[in-house]
């Protein structure tokens, strides 16, 4: 599908769901195949638990795709099966890069941190989308940056998929009262501090997203810009 039409077709998406519930629209998507095969990212941090459990009341078995950079807190990877046991997700899929020439010491994210998440995230997520016809994300548009103005569909650049944001215009508000009304468990680096939760060696304790690669311009990790060529990988 040229881009022009992909476009066009998250416009008329965007006009067509704007006022519908979140869990209505995952139901759409997952339950009824309006996108298309359908596949959620998830990085099983602070606030995905709540898109987690509503696609667990929706469709259980939907492919639940979530990166192991093998870089990530233990606290993470514990609560990714805390979650998935919890809410009885069978299909969470985790994605690994192979490394072992590439940044075999594991050190990469020191010199260069664009490469290192173009080699640990963005690769393996891409090679893995492959089969898919759209993705969903928790992005929401108070973590502010390029997601203050998300829409709910996006039109993938280069890749002829639709991107769904059900959370985009949900408040912090929002999201703790979710938690609190179906006893969600929180990610437990959440009440050390941390708003925002990534690789170990980039992420600090600090309010929203403050907290990822401190000290650089980096904002992203690169899953939801334009698709480029890992560092090292040929074109």
């Amino acid at each position: 599908m040229l881009q022009s039409n992909l476009a066009a077709k998250a416009e008329q998406l965007n006009l067509r769901f704007a006022r519908l519930p979140a869990e209505s629209l995952l139901k759409e998507v997952f339950a009824h195949g309006l996108l298309g095969r359908a596949a959620l990212v998830s990085s099983f941090g602070g606030e995905a638990a709540v898109l987690l459990h509503m696609l667990s009341k929706i469709a259980p078995d939907a492919p639940i795709l979530f990166i192991d950079t093998e870089l990530l807190f233990p606290e993470t990877l514990a609560y990714q099966a805390e979650l998935a046991t919890r809410f009885q997700l069978s299909n969470v899929q985790r994605l690994r890069a192979d490394t072992s020439f590439t940044d075999p010491t594991r050190r990469l994210h020191r010199s260069d941190p664009e490469a290192c998440c173009a080699l640990r995230k963005t690769a393996p997520l891409q090679a893995a989308l492959a089969p898919y016809a759209a993705w969903a994300s928790g992005r929401k548009r108070f973590q502010g940056g390029a997601r203050s103005t998300l829409e709910l569909f996006e039109a993938e650049h280069g890749t002829g998929r639709i991107k769904l944001n059900p959370l985009a215009n949900w408040s912090p508000k929002q999201i703790t009262s979710y938690f609190e009304a179906h006893d969600l468990p929180r990610h437990p680096l959440t009440a050390k501090g941390y708003g925002s939760l990534g690789c170990a060696p980039c992420t600090s304790p600090a309010k929203g997203r403050a907290g990822r690669w401190q000290d650089r311009a980096k904002t992203e990790c690169g899953i939801h810009l334009p698709a480029t060529t890992p560092k090292g990988e040929n074109a």
